[in-house]
């Protein structure tokens, strides 16, 4: 495993990731979706028209290519560790949701899903991370051998269950998956702060330790906090809201910017 921020990974039991030729035909399932460039297919580089496939023989004596470029929604993503080339490890993970993570180190092989050059420096943008979001559902939903989801911003593995559902919710118009994609730490002096949501909106959620005594109650207001935060963006002043149990809170950036401090009155 490594060390690496960028793009998801789908974790699969050992000799069961999808090949070349299992990603063509998953695209045919997806209007919106397409092989925009195969490295081991001739004319290259161009748009490749998702109903164009090579035939199932060209396929099998494919060379050890392991990445193809899709197309989804306008955007271009790299899908990294195919086989019959080398899988793509992943990083390690600090957290869990709906996974045991004292069983992932039974898993090696992992695809990769990346956003493509062309939005390098805004893989946080909200229009990119939703496309990569359902495309990685997309994927979940297509092959049962996906075992979970790593995410590198928050250091989780999120069972494939947690993921598809919360992840689907978020796709139809609900709340953000705060969740899995959002981690929590228990900070030196008892706040309580976010991990991985500076990948989106520049700043990590800390709620002061007045209002994070009880971290089940406090992580509750920091999903409610990071649903808002995550359509206003980043906070350089004081804002004031009432919590869910009535009293008055104040947002307000710490001194250098990096977090979103949460404190009552």
């Amino acid at each position: 495993m490594h060390d690496d921020v960028q793009g998801i990974y789908l974790l699969f039991k050992n000799g069961k990731r999808p090949s070349i030729l299992d990603i063509y035909r998953f695209t045919k399932l997806y209007p919106s979706i397409s092989v925009s460039f195969d490295p081991g297919k001739e004319p290259a580089p161009g748009l490749v028209a998702s109903g164009a496939r090579p035939d199932e023989e060209w396929m099998t004596e494919h060379d050890t290519a392991s990445w193809l470029e899709l197309l989804s929604d306008g955007l271009t993503f790299d899908i990294i560790g195919l086989a019959p080339g080398d899988y793509s490890s992943f990083p390690t993970v600090a957290h869990s949701f709906d996974f045991d993570r004292n069983q992932i180190n039974k898993f090696e092989h992992a695809i990769r899903l990346n956003p493509g050059a062309h939005v390098s420096g805004a893989e946080g943008a909200i229009p990119v991370l939703k496309t990569l979001l359902g495309l990685a559902r997309n994927l979940i939903q297509r092959f049962e051998q996906i075992e979970a989801v790593v995410w590198p911003p928050s250091g989780s593995v999120i069972g494939r269950r947690f993921f598809e559902s919360t992840v689907s919710v978020y796709l139809e118009g609900g709340a953000f998956p705060a969740l899995g994609l959002i981690a929590f730490q228990e900070a030196l002096d008892g706040g309580l702060q976010s991990v991985g949501l500076a990948h989106i909106i520049g700043q990590e959620l800390r709620i002061e330790p007045d209002l994070a005594s009880d971290k089940v109650v406090a992580t509750r207001l920091a999903v409610r906090l990071i649903n808002q935060l995550i359509l206003t963006g980043t906070v350089d002043r004081r804002e004031d809201l009432v919590s869910p149990d009535g009293r008055i809170i104040h947002l307000e950036p710490s001194g250098n910017a990096r977090f979103v401090r949460v404190l009552s009155e």
